[in-house]
C-alpha cells in the first residue's frame, strides 16, 4: 500500500531546519502533495519526546504510514516502526543513545540556530535505556542507510543492529550524510512514496 504519512524525526540538537528533513519535505511537497507530512521539534526529554510523536500519529493509519529517523531520531524511528509495524527508514542512527549521549550532560546549543539552548538531564539517559526497542520484530520493515565515514557513530555497531534489514552502506561519507539528496530516490521507493 502506497504511504499517505510520513514522519520525519531529527537527531540531537538538530530540528527540522536540517538539510536531510528539508529536502525530504521538498520532494514530498512536490512530488506527493496528498501525503501527510509531519517533522516535529523534538524535546530534548525522550520520554517527552516519544509521547509528542505517538500523539501526533495516533489517528494515522498503521498500514500506510512510514517514518523516517536520522541519527537519534533513527533510535525514535526504530521504536516507533517497533510499536506500529510501518516502514522505517534509519539514517546513521543511534544504537546505543544512553550510552552515547551520557557524555553530553549539560548545556547545548541546536545547530540550526545556536541562540536556542536546551539542557540535556542526566535523567534523560535513563529515559532513553527504558525505551529500547530490542531486536526487530519486523526487520524487513526497516531500511538503514549507513555511512562507513559517520565521525560520531560507529557503522560497524549500526550494521550489526539491523542485520536482516534492507542496508544502503556508503563507502566514506559523514555523519550528516551529505549527499543525501543521491539517497533519496532509494529511501522514498523503499517507503512506497517514489513516483
Amino acid at each position: 500500500m502506497p504511504t499517505t504519512h510520513l514522519l520525519y524525526l531529527h537527531g540531537f540538537r538538530s530540528s527540522p531546519l536540517s538539510t536531510k528533513a528539508r529536502q525530504v519535505a521538498a520532494h514530498v511537497a512536490r512530488v506527493h502533495p496528498e501525503v501527510t507530512w509531519w517533522c516535529p521539534q523534538l524535546p530534548p526529554s525522550p520520554r517527552a519526546a516519544m509521547d509528542l510523536v505517538q500523539q501526533g500519529i495516533a489517528a494515522w493509519p498503521r498500514d500506510s504510514m512510514a517514518v523516517i529517523g536520522s541519527s537519534l531520531g533513527g533510535f525514535y524511528a526504530t521504536c516507533v516502526a517497533q510499536a506500529t509495524g510501518c516502514r522505517a527508514a534509519v539514517l546513521n542512527p543511534a544504537v546505543h543513545p544512553a550510552r552515547d549521549l551520557a557524555r553530553h550532560i549539560g548545556d547545548h546549543a541546536a545547530w540550526h540556530d545556536p541562540s536556542q539552548r536546551f539542557f540535556f538531564a542526566p535523567a534523560y539517559v535513563d529515559e532513553l535505556a527504558a525505551l529500547e526497542p530490542g531486536p526487530l520484530r519486523q526487520p524487513q520493515q526497516v531500511m538503514a542507510v549507513i555511512a562507513k565515514g559517520d565521525e560520531v557513530l560507529d557503522w560497524r555497531e549500526m550494521v550489526a543492529r539491523y542485520p536482516d534489514s534492507r542496508i544502503l552502506l556508503l563507502e566514506g561519507g559523514d555523519h550528516a550524510l551529505s549527499g543525501f539528496e543521491a539517497q533519496l530516490p532509494e529511501v522514498l521507493a523503499f517507503l512506497q512514496l517514489s513516483r
